[in-house]
């Protein structure tokens, strides 16, 4: 029940990808279309591409919190709780495009896979 009343709540698809960061969700998307195609030209390509969307959003993850423990300290550690869940927010916005992703490309090997 739970997941469900948090499910309703999602904002769309493009204020996610502006929380979650242009850059990163830009490259993430191109990801996901190279994805797609590798599926119809290149299956072998497919785990690989996963792989990748997956460490590229951990990476994003990490440089965002770099980049929010640096406006912390310049702050001299006088910053609001609720300013630090609204950044962890928006890196689990980066994390989860990256999983589902990955999630993805997992679901295609299976799909693909050759039956013996």
């Amino acid at each position: 029940m739970i997941f469900l009343s948090s499910l309703m709540s999602l904002t769309s698809f493009p204020t996610l990808f502006v929380e979650g960061g242009p850059i990163s969700m830009s490259i993430l998307t191109i990801l996901l279309v190279c994805l797609l195609f590798a599926a119809w030209k290149a299956p072998a390509w497919v785990k690989e591409i996963g792989s990748a969307a997956l460490v590229f959003s951990i990476l994003a993850v990490a440089f965002s919190w770099y980049n929010a423990a640096s406006a912390v300290e310049a702050c001299n550690g006088n910053i609001s709780p609720a300013l630090l869940w609204i950044g962890l927010k928006c890196c689990i916005v980066t994390l989860c495009y990256g999983l589902i992703i990955y999630l993805l490309s997992l679901a295609i090997r299976i799909i693909r896979k050759p039956r013996l």
